[in-house]
């Protein structure tokens, strides 16, 4: 193997080498050691007990738990429901535990956690009641994950096909071609999630709609960065939404278990205005910050259009100009002179 043989094959292993320390870096730090992080947590009741057991339990917790006192049941299941909590403790002869699973499985266990220790200390058993219903096909609550995982494949690996043999198209042919893939893409989703493993059993037109607007989003970003990155879109897409996207969708851990970076981009990044986005549509009567999600996906969206626009542009000011007939015949006629 020759000097620039080897320099050849060593520049396209770059990439996949760059996914693995990518991969190894994103989801290790944002699932290796989930703690809790500011936590919201309540204890029932305004009596000087509740006080002090929402107290004691604060300067135990320290940052990591957000502990107030709600007064009475009712303004707990409606602070749950409002996802503004993730348990409520009402203390008590037979102490019941408050959870909301459909908001995160493990958050609600992580509250089980932290109220267990206090009926353990009291020797009396703890029943946890959980005032979400979830789909049939997802009683863990993390099928819209998977989802996630799913259209995000599809959307970020059709933009290379679009990107290498739609490469002679013109931009908005390429981003047409890309908004129908989108379509495609979510239809294929959302059928097998839904009529094929139940994990959406309503609402579907509005899943299709919302996640034609996400993987829209993704395939016009990746095709306005083909423009300008060529062979090094694949790798910006996977760090874009994969890498960063997943690990802060709270599908697997919700920001309150997971470390500051990764909760702060929970709080704006797709992949997670979707899964939190349908997790209050799907659970939470559409409430619950549904329609903040909603804006978050229509803005990524409106991100790929800017993108697209621009790398038209750019094309059209950089493309090879075509050389006039006269021209033409004129070098020919020097060349025969010659």
């Amino acid at each position: 193997m020759t000097r620039t043989q080897f320099r050849h094959v060593a520049g396209h292993l770059l990439t996949p080498l760059l996914m693995c320390l990518g991969m190894a870096f994103a989801y290790l730090g944002a699932f290796h050691q989930p703690e809790p992080n500011n936590l919201a947590l309540a204890v029932v009741g305004d009596s000087p007990q509740a006080m002090v057991l929402a107290q004691t339990m604060r300067d135990r917790g320290g940052a990591g738990l957000d502990m107030v006192t709600v007064p009475d049941r009712e303004a707990a299941v409606t602070a749950l429901r409002e996802r503004e909590l993730v348990g409520a403790y009402v203390p008590g002869i037979k102490p019941e535990l408050l959870v909301a699973t459909a908001n995160s499985d493990t958050s609600a266990m992580a509250a089980e956690v932290a109220f267990r220790s206090v009926s353990d200390h009291q020797g009396v058993p703890l029943t946890v009641t959980d005032v979400t219903t979830k789909a049939g096909g997802d009683p863990t609550g993390q099928g819209i994950f998977f989802l996630l995982v799913a259209l995000s494949v599809g959307a970020y690996g059709s933009v290379a096909v679009i990107g290498a043999a739609g490469a002679m198209l013109r931009m908005r042919v390429r981003a047409a071609i890309g908004v129908v893939t989108a379509l495609i893409v979510s239809l294929i989703g959302v059928l097998v999630a839904g009529p094929v493993f139940g994990v959406i059993d309503t609402d579907v037109a509005s899943v299709f709609a919302i996640a034609w607007v996400y993987t829209s989003g993704i395939i016009l970003i990746g095709i306005g960065l083909h423009t300008f990155l060529k062979r090094w879109t694949t790798l910006a897409l996977i760090t874009l939404f994969v890498m960063l996207n997943f690990t802060t969708s709270g599908g697997v851990y919700g920001p309150e278990l997971q470390n500051g970076f990764f909760g702060a981009l929970h709080s704006f990044w797709n992949g997670a205005d979707f899964v939190e986005g349908l997790r209050s549509l799907l659970y939470f009567d559409g409430g619950a910050g549904f329609g903040s999600r909603l804006f978050g996906l229509f803005a990524w969206l409106f991100a790929g259009v800017v993108l697209v626009v621009v790398a038209g542009r750019y094309e059209a000011r950089h493309a090879p100009r075509p050389v006039a007939p006269a021209a033409i015949e004129e070098e020919i006629g020097e060349s025969v002179a010659v």
